[in-house]
């Protein structure tokens, strides 16, 4: 299985929509909450390529963006595939 890993704020509706999604596919991930926790804030940012918006979603170590990014796999049918991949 994938190795899911979001960045997220504790009450951003977006990091609640996607972690939603993952959920409901009985996906595990790893949350790293960066509530002022500028430490795992900058880790965001250099993973991201300089991305600040939360959530940052990355699917075995690669960034696919935020929750519109992750709806959007999950639209087109190429979340399940990514997750198939280890």
């Amino acid at each position: 299985m994938a190795k899911i890993e979001i960045y997220t704020w504790q009450y951003c509706p977006f990091c609640i929509r996607a972690k939603s999604l993952l959920q409901q596919k009985g996906i595990d991930f790893i949350e790293h909450s960066i509530d002022g926790d500028q430490k795992a804030r900058s880790n965001m940012r250099n993973r991201a390529d300089g991305r600040n918006t939360v959530p940052q979603i990355f699917i075995n170590d690669k960034g696919i963006g935020g929750c519109d990014e992750l709806y959007e796999l999950e639209k087109t049918k190429q979340l399940d595939l990514l997750l198939q991949e280890s």
